[in-house]
């Protein structure tokens, strides 16, 4: 809203010049958190080998945040849960759909949430939550969710954990703002039963081991890389 106000002030009217100037403004909120990084992505889907159950689900869903598509009577899209074997391509994936649907991509490394003082752990997912909202629409890419929201909370830290997961699993069923939450995992099984019913995800995707199909793919995508 402060890059709004602040575009129309400056000349009195909203031009196409303007966006680009409400698009730096809320970088720079998202880099004054201190809890989320702006991540700037300029490959897409074309440099994913394999997936293309996902890709084509990306594809599906691209424009239904959009005014027309809820008038049409389209929900948002919720997000997407990705888990499967380290450095099979989920944070690509996650990067490469910010590029498809030209949409900020703000990234949450779920460890920086915690703080050793009383209160402020809460105060930090309800921070990231409003910052996320006020740069909607965009994509919050919750990296290795796993390290942040655990089965089993910490011990002795005060049922702490457990308001900051209660708190975003809250958000997570009622928010109304398009924020697409594209989250990863290693390991689905660290994760609390709550985050796997039906309604807190669109969907959940397991990404296994490349087939050999989805090898040549890959390996055909960083050939084109190297020869340009």
């Amino acid at each position: 809203e402060n890059a709004f106000a602040y575009a129309l002030v400056r000349d009195g009217k909203l031009s196409v010049e303007d966006i680009q100037v409400i698009f730096e403004e809320k970088c720079q909120l998202v880099r004054r958190s201190n809890l989320l990084e702006f991540v700037r992505v300029e490959q897409g889907l074309e440099g994913v080998g394999g997936l293309d159950g996902l890709k084509e689900l990306l594809k599906k869903r691209n424009r239904s945040w959009l005014d027309a598509a809820r008038e049409y009577g389209l929900p948002a899209p919720k997000g997407l849960l990705i888990t499967g074997v380290p450095g099979c391509g989920k944070s690509l994936l996650a990067k490469s759909a910010s590029n498809l649907w030209q949409l900020p991509l703000l990234r949450l490394d779920p460890g920086k949430l915690f703080s050793s003082y009383i209160g402020s752990s809460e105060e930090n997912i309800r921070k990231v939550l409003k910052i996320a909202e006020a740069t909607a629409p965009c994509i919050l890419w919750i990296d290795e969710i796993e390290k942040g929201f655990q089965t089993a909370p910490s011990a002795g830290d005060g049922g702490t954990s457990s308001r900051v997961f209660g708190s975003f699993l809250t958000w997570l069923q009622e928010k109304t703002e398009p924020v697409f939450v594209m989250a990863t995992a290693n390991n689905i099984q660290h994760l609390p039963a709550e985050f796997l019913r039906k309604g807190r995800f669109d969907e959940i995707f397991f990404v296994d081991l490349p087939s050999e199909m989805e090898r040549v793919a890959i390996l055909r995508v960083h050939l084109q890389k190297r020869l340009k």
